[in-house]
């Protein structure tokens, strides 16, 4: 009687775990990124049923900065999580591996989670919650690319960019007028942002930018300080 009774629980959990028709591949324990950058978790789900299905991903709850953001992403499309869901289709059998967690890291470190539930579109009783977990460390401390009695330029970080770029600078004379010029390798002007004395963190977005090599120029006063090479990817 007893072994009988054991053979229905096995059978019983079996049944259960074909009827989930998903899982999801263990997430680590936490991404690391730095101060600025945009970190991304990959997300792998798994459809272990014999037909295809159609999954809906929605953030249900989250703490994080008041300076970041988080996005679902399906291979280079992410979606805002404050406005939509992430839908993606998982062939019979297939592990999808093109979905990632990612968080714009913005300027405080510190942790930050983000908790999610992926569900069956036809049959929402097959659910799944998930974590996902950010450390946001302070940036290493390194020597500044230019220094002068006029100002500091510190860093343009992360290079290469994928989302937007940011300029960590420093004005030490108001009265000096200080901008960052992007050009193309063919030397073309990309872009000229201005360098205020009452700010010292720049944010230039990538999306106006294709894949590619660029360089930036520190002008101060009109002159050209110093250039150095900036990395686009997409």
């Amino acid at each position: 009687m007893r072994n009988f009774l054991l053979l229905v629980i096995l059978m019983l959990a079996s049944l259960a775990t074909l009827g989930q028709g998903f899982e999801i591949v263990p997430l680590q324990e936490s991404y690391k990124g730095t101060i600025g950058e945009v970190i991304k978790a990959p997300i792998r789900f798994k459809n272990t049923s014999d037909k295809p299905i159609v999954l809906i991903i929605r953030k249900i709850s989250g703490q994080i900065g008041g300076t970041q953001k988080n996005f679902l992403c399906l291979d280079a499309n992410c979606l805002d999580q404050r406005a939509e869901d992430q839908i993606v289709k998982v062939e019979a059998g297939q592990t999808l591996s093109s979905l990632q967690v990612a968080l714009e890291a913005g300027l405080v470190s510190g942790l930050s989670s983000v908790r999610y539930i992926a569900y069956n579109k036809s049959n929402p009783s097959q659910s799944i919650e998930f974590e996902v977990n950010f450390i946001v460390e302070e940036k290493a401390e390194k020597q500044s690319i230019y220094t002068s009695k006029f100002m500091m330029l510190k860093d343009v970080y992360p290079n290469p960019v994928i989302d937007h770029a940011l300029v960590d600078y420093k004005i030490l004379n108001e009265q000096i007028k200080a901008k960052i010029v992007i050009h193309n390798i063919l030397g073309n002007n990309q872009g000229e942002y201005e360098l205020l004395s009452s700010e010292n963190l720049l944010r230039i977005p990538a999306e106006g930018f294709s894949a590619g090599i660029y360089f930036y120029t520190l002008y101060i006063n009109n002159e050209g300080v110093v250039t150095r090479k900036l990395i686009v990817k997409k």
